[in-house]
């Protein structure tokens, strides 16, 4: 009876631990630098806070004009609210009169 007696190959054994290598280098890579990894998440929080901030001073802005429209709103019209801003749109002034320009309006 003839049998095969086999080298055992120094090659063959490294041949599963390079594929497993390789596997996980290549997922860790994208893990960290990924389009949805750790680098990614990062940015994603950055821009969440920083339009977080932009959100807030939008609606303060908001209930700032908001405020301004009621006080122009009919029932409740201010001549001295619809003055101003008439003054302030056309830039005119009396002669006798001094103009401070707020930046909050």
């Amino acid at each position: 009876m003839w049998t095969r007696h086999h080298k055992k190959r120094k090659l063959g054994r490294l041949v599963l631990p390079a594929v497993t290598v390789a596997f996980l280098s290549y997922f860790g890579y994208h893990s960290i630098h990924g389009g949805f990894g750790l680098r990614a998440a990062q940015e994603f929080e950055r821009q969440r806070v920083e339009r977080s901030a932009e959100l807030a001073e939008l609606v303060s802005q908001r209930k700032r004009l908001e405020r301004q429209v009621e006080l122009m709103s009919d029932g409740s019209l201010e001549r001295d609210m619809l003055d101003e801003k008439a003054r302030y749109q056309l830039n005119m002034s009396r002669p006798d009169e001094i103009v401070i320009f707020n930046k909050a309006l």
